[in-house]
């Protein structure tokens, strides 16, 4: 973070200041005691399990220099007290990038949706890193807290920062975007993702929109072309709009894309009329999608067109358990993407799977389990996943957790299969199946939400017995 003195902060954060306010907190700004070194500052922040009030003395021994605190506490440095820390945090990480925004350099890239934010976010960071100074947040840090706290890692030399935007319920992301004042804003995709737990996709539509409505006249709204939920949003901004898609129609778009065992390809087309091959390492046809946000984003603001291309077919991954691609030395291949999984993207991951079997010769393996916050559209959505299974004509399904039992029994009900579908209630149970059944002439898809916990099924398959 910027240097800046405790003063400063305290009218930025609207705190009472108890002790020396000339103090210039000059390091990062923590709201883990463990992360703490040499001039941080500490955000005591209240948790579900544990309070942040109770390791003010470990940050201090850490080299906190200050503290924002909801109460007073006894301390050997200065502490603000607020009424409410998340909050400072954000007021705090909205005062430091308008001040840093003032010295004229930095961008501030926004990147919604409910599928592809994180992978997009780190093509971002690739793309963008050639040409200046980046921040973007580690892992999915794109709440009230992980967001500002991503912020807060930006000083005087930062060109870009990119903000993931996840939605929490109406108002959610509106907050986020006045915290950080994007000059662009990315639409990825409106889907059942949270759709159980907002009350219906229209709402989901209405969440994301807040992004591109809080967009100034001089900002840029890039819009997914081929999803209908996201180009509603142009009516719903003061933004100049671009497009990006598979079809025609969009501003930038790519074309003639194939898929094998080695990635992804696709033709990239510019509104200029320019054509450009990209070869992605990473699986799956609904990643094209996030490539296209992240190349436009660059061409926008003025990376060099090859190298962002080179930059982004670089990346082996898109992050830890998404489409990961991994080989046992049985020779079975795992696509290891459940880290999150909703309607869309479980969808989209069965069509790779399918499509890599075809090109491959080798039988397809589906692992699912449980796609969470459906809400009423739990019950529907798995059975539908089931089906799908079928027409898609995989070798084998595997239905792990009784969350997910709805997609053994879509499945089973879709075809007159025989032993086709498999249902095991204990991770432990299906991974002793696998073992069994696998010969290593197999591609496996292992795909669930995170709360199923087949993520490390995943990493299991690639250990020998």
């Amino acid at each position: 973070m910027i240097a800046i003195s405790l003063h400063e902060i305290a009218e930025a954060i609207e705190a009472k200041l108890i002790g020396d306010g000339t103090v210039i907190v000059s390091g990062s700004v923590e709201t883990d005691s463990r992360h703490i070194k040499a001039g941080s500052l500490f955000v005591a922040k209240p948790g579900e399990v544990t309070d942040g009030h109770e390791f003010v003395s470990s940050a201090i021994a850490n080299g906190a220099v200050a503290l924002i605190v909801e109460h007073e506490v006894s301390s050997t440095v200065p502490q603000l007290v607020v009424k409410d820390s998340v909050h400072a945090l954000g007021l705090l990480a909205k005062h430091v990038v308008a001040k840093v925004k003032a010295l004229g350099q930095l961008k501030v890239i926004g990147v919604t949706g409910s599928n592809g934010k994180t992978t997009t976010k780190n093509m971002l960071r690739e793309v963008l890193s050639t040409a200046g100074e980046i921040i973007a947040p580690e892992e999915s840090f794109n709440n009230e807290v992980g967001a500002p706290y991503s912020m807060l890692k930006i000083d005087e030399q930062t060109r870009f920062l990119v903000v993931e935007m996840g939605a929490g319920g109406p108002g959610t992301i509106k907050y986020l975007a006045e915290m950080c004042e994007p000059d662009l804003g990315i639409e990825l995709k409106v889907g059942l993702a949270h759709a159980g737990e907002f009350g219906g996709i229209e709402i989901t539509e209405n969440i994301k929109a807040e992004l591109v409505e809080e967009l100034a006249p001089t900002g840029i709204a890039l819009l997914n072309f081929d999803d209908e939920r996201v180009m509603n949003m142009v009516s719903r901004t003061k933004a100049k709009v671009i497009t990006f898609g598979l079809g025609g129609g969009s501003d930038y778009s790519a074309s003639d894309v194939a898929i094998n065992l080695s990635g992804t390809s696709f033709e990239y087309s510019t509104p200029d009329g320019t054509k450009s091959k990209v070869n992605l390492q990473i699986l799956g046809e609904h990643h094209v999608y996030n490539a296209l946000a992240a190349l436009a984003t660059g061409e926008i603001l003025g990376v060099d067109r090859k190298l962002a291309i080179e930059a982004i077919e670089g990346m082996t991954l898109a992050e830890k358990w998404r489409m990961e691609l991994g080989i046992a030395e049985s020779g079975v291949t795992v696509i290891n993407d459940a880290y999150n999984a909703s309607p869309d993207s479980m969808r989209a991951a069965l069509q790779t799977l399918a499509q890599l079997g075809r090109i491959s010769g080798k039988k397809t393996v589906a692992v699912m389990g449980e796609m969470a916050e459906l809400g009423e559209f739990s019950a529907h959505e798995h059975d539908a996943i089931g089906r799908i299974a079928v027409r898609l004509n995989l070798g084998q399904v595997v239905v792990v957790g009784k969350g997910a039992k709805l997609i053994h029994m879509g499945a089973s009900q879709e075809g007159s299969w025989d032993g086709e579908s498999q249902y095991f209630d204990e991770i432990s149970n299906a991974l002793g199946y696998l073992r069994e059944m696998l010969t290593g002439d197999e591609i496996v898809l292992v795909k669930s939400s995170k709360s199923a916990n087949l993520r490390f099924l995943g990493d299991d398959l690639l250990k020998e017995n």
